[in-house]
């Protein structure tokens, strides 16, 4: 069977990824670098979970490293890769905007070198919501224009869609970029606000709420993006006739762009609200003024998901925030 590479395999959407496909008897090549940026504890349960499968393997990896990626695609001949590998979180890229740069563009190009020496059919990589800045206009369309974004995080994303647009104009190479709108569910990272808000609740402290809580999330539960990113491996995109100047991508090369959201934003203390509902506790509020680097607002255009896929994301919080707050219950002992 032919072998599928994810990179970024014990991150949140990288496991979930991984094991979708696992389940499907897919031989599934992970990497991961597992760094520290959060418990790396987390990292190795996720691990521990994907390694009872016989079709996985995995290597301790950082894609910024040139030589080590090139040789794992020359030995790996995958027909397929998903990169899901990055540094999130754009208040971090504040802090540290260098392990962006390594991460998000240098590693980048060794997955779009490797895809191109190797021919590799379909690269499927993660792109972000956060692309869109503050832009006015919701909802987000693919078809905006994406040229001001407010974090350095949303800048190396917007550049791996350009990145990923020239590899396949030049070697035609099929890609597909996905801008995912604000992912939770189980085993979802911990400096995300669902684990954020969630332990501050069930510990009983004063939770930190920025721009006062006036802001609106395209909440997206987990298995939604999971079906989603399956759906689209499986559609390879294929140069327009033409030039192709119709898309919004541009002009004649096999890619595709979607965005992955719920198309359904909720209010930030909604959310919260979820959460006390769903833990049965209520929660101390801290209202802050906004951070730099955070958007008011998100809110995704899935038409051309479904149109193409045919899937919309479905799943309300009155679902997922009860799944998500029982396995935190449960993997935290809370």
């Amino acid at each position: 069977m032919a072998r599928i590479l994810i990179t970024g395999c014990a991150g949140f959407i990288g496991y979930h990824t991984a094991h979708r496909l696992l389940t499907e008897r897919f031989a599934v090549t992970g990497i991961d670098n597992l760094n520290d940026y959060y418990d790396v504890g987390l990292k190795k349960a996720r691990l521990g979970r994907l390694e009872v499968h016989p079709g996985f393997q995995f290597q301790v990896m950082d894609v910024a490293d040139r030589s080590a990626v090139a040789k794992l695609f020359e030995s790996g001949q995958f027909e397929k890769v998903i990169h899901l590998a990055a540094q999130v979180g754009p208040r971090y890229s504040i802090v540290n905007p260098h392990a962006y740069v390594d991460s998000n563009l240098v590693g980048f190009i060794n997955i779009l070198e490797g895809c191109r020496h190797t021919k590799v059919r379909h690269l499927v990589y993660a792109s972000s919501s956060s692309v869109y800045g503050a832009n006015p206009k919701q909802p987000f369309s693919v078809a905006d224009p994406v040229d001001h974004p407010v974090s350095l995080y949303a800048a190396t994303k917007k550049a791996n869609e350009l990145m990923a647009y020239s590899y396949a104009h030049l070697y035609r190479i099929p890609t597909t970029g996905l801008r995912f709108f604000t992912v939770y569910g189980p085993w979802g990272r911990p400096d995300m606000a669902p684990i954020i808000f969630t332990r501050a609740i069930l510990e009983g402290r004063p939770l930190d709420v920025y721009n006062f809580g006036k802001m609106r999330r395209d909440f997206t539960y987990i298995d939604d993006i999971i079906e989603g990113m399956r759906r689209v491996l499986d559609r390879i995109p294929v140069a327009p006739p033409g030039d192709g100047q119709d898309k919004p991508w541009g002009g004649g090369a096999p890619v595709a762009l979607y965005n992955i959201g719920n198309n359904s934003p909720v209010e930030l203390m909604d959310f919260i609200r979820a959460i006390e509902s769903a833990t049965g506790k209520k929660a101390q509020l801290n209202l802050m003024p906004a951070q730099p680097g955070d958007v008011p607002a998100t809110w995704a255009d899935i038409d051309d998901l479904q149109r193409d896929v045919g899937f919309r994301p479905h799943t309300p919080l009155s679902e997922g925030i009860p799944r998500f707050v029982a396995w935190f219950r449960e993997y935290y002992r809370i």
